[in-house]
């Protein structure tokens, strides 16, 4: 018989996480790209209602860990999209910087190797794991090549000062853009669908 391997992440463990707000507080970077992340991200009614029936089976969803760092754009993406999704369920939510906590992100690679961020695991009110999802949704995944010119651009080497900025404000409208902000939206709807699958 296979022993099942225990998680690092007891209940003990989970507690002594951040709450969004502590980690948003601790943060070196891009506080102003977490708020308006927060504040261009909604959860519809319908969305809200969805999470709520999912928190009430057996099985549901009662808490949620994130792991990220404050330089990753797909986590001052998605880790305020998480947290509009904790609010509107009554989710609880713990936050852990991944360069700090290792050995949780050991049990959650992508692919069985990279170090992908965000992570959001989701646990039953016992602490029983549900799920994790990592890093983007697929339709983001899917889109990132249509936008493989743009991040070429951002990694050229040998730019003049003029070509820098010019990149970097492309990347910048890009962030305040529409299929940014659809991201945020798929990736609530990504894991409403992983959470109503894994819970049935």
């Amino acid at each position: 018989m296979v022993q099942e391997k225990v998680s690092v992440v007891t209940p003990e463990r989970f507690s002594q996480g951040m709450t969004y707000e502590q980690y948003v507080g601790s943060i070196e970077r891009n506080e102003k790209r977490f708020e308006e992340n927060y504040a261009g991200t909604e959860v519809s009614a319908e969305d809200a209602a969805r999470l709520k029936e999912l928190m009430a089976r057996p099985r549901g969803p009662a808490k949620l860990l994130v792991l990220g760092e404050d330089w990753c754009p797909d986590v001052f993406r998605g880790m305020p999209v998480l947290k509009r999704m904790a609010e509107a369920s009554g989710i609880e939510m713990r936050v852990f910087p991944r360069d700090q906590h290792k050995d949780i992100m050991a049990e959650f690679l992508n692919s069985g190797e990279f170090e992908s961020i965000p992570v959001a695991v989701f646990y039953t009110r016992d602490q029983d794991y549900i799920l994790h999802w990592i890093e983007r949704p697929a339709k983001a995944q899917a889109q990132m090549k249509d936008l493989a010119p743009m991040y070429a651009r951002l990694r050229k080497a040998d730019m003049t000062d003029e070509e820098k900025a010019a990149a970097r404000q492309e990347y910048i409208d890009f962030q305040n853009g529409p299929i940014w902000g659809g991201w945020r939206q798929d990736t609530i709807k990504e894991i409403i669908e992983q959470l109503d699958e894994k819970t049935r």
